[in-house]
């Protein structure tokens, strides 16, 4: 494989869909909402603060749908030509190679653009024609308009508390998607979702969520992120395989967090204290 095809994967994570679907704990109605849009090709923006579970959930609504998934990491330097593709030089020759985008689109599949408020502009002006009324890509390098296949549905995520300013979404792409707001579980939903996921006791997890609320609750500590259920299955799993309870949190849920050792000890003591 050349530097150029490795780039052009590198960003992806392509999920055909086999085996167990994987464990989501349904909080309000978005599993029908992702169901009528799939129907009606209508493109989601899922919104929310970090491992709050839109990833998982869109992974569980492709199984559930049984639909080839695509998920793309976006960050700072993704470009429109990371998605759609590029002429690569293969020995004597020129021959061009659809990137991730452009694969979904003709082939029929659900593209995920994860934290698309992270890309380049152009990425946002790319997939414009893809989320209207023409659901089409146009690929200038080849002076080619793709009709995209009716099995094709996308998908972008972002986090309004942690993009702001440049990085927020223009009221014109917000517009072009339905969307789907997250925020972290009720506790009685979170120790489910714990406790299915890890296999842990559920006293522990119960202590566990209480903790991230508590956490989550100190706004007067500026945390750019707070404690994400992803954190909690995390010192959960720790827990489980034997590492203590009260270390295993320390390294999956304050470290994360913060790179102050005064507000880790802080957080560190109050989780003791807790756990």
């Amino acid at each position: 494989m050349s530097v150029v095809e490795h780039k052009l994967t590198k960003i992806l994570n392509d999920t055909p869909m086999n085996g167990s679907i994987p464990f989501y704990k349904p909080i309000s109605k978005e599993i029908e909402v992702f169901e009528h849009a799939y129907k009606n090709k209508i493109p989601i923006l899922l919104k929310g603060p970090t491992g709050a579970g839109k990833t998982r959930f869109v992974d569980f609504m492709a199984h559930k749908l049984d639909k080839r998934l695509i998920t793309i990491a976006c960050h700072e330097e993704t470009s429109s030509t990371d998605l759609i593709g590029r002429f690569i030089i293969k020995g004597a020759e020129t021959v061009w190679i659809d990137g991730p985008l452009t694969q979904a689109v003709r082939q029929g599949a659900i593209v995920y653009l994860d934290e698309i408020a992270e890309a380049r502009p152009d990425v946002i002006v790319a997939i414009h024609s893809l989320t209207d009324h023409r659901k089409e890509l146009y690929i200038d390098k080849l002076g080619e308009t793709i009709k995209a296949h009716l099995d094709f549905m996308l998908v972008a995520s972002f986090n309004p508390g942690y993009q702001k300013g440049f990085k927020e979404l223009k009221p014109s792409t917000r517009q072009r998607f339905i969307a789907l707001s997250f925020n972290y579980p009720k506790p009685k939903d979170e120790v489910v979702i714990v406790t299915t996921e890890t296999g842990i006791d559920e006293s522990t997890a119960k202590k566990l969520v209480n903790i991230a609320n508590k956490i989550r609750n100190l706004t007067e500590l500026g945390l750019t992120e707070t404690v994400s259920t992803r954190l909690l299955v995390d010192a959960a799993k720790l827990i489980h395989s034997g590492l203590p309870k009260r270390l295993s949190v320390r390294v999956a849920v304050v470290e994360p967090l913060t790179d102050d050792p005064e507000i880790i000890e802080a957080l560190s003591d109050l989780c003791d204290l807790m756990i």
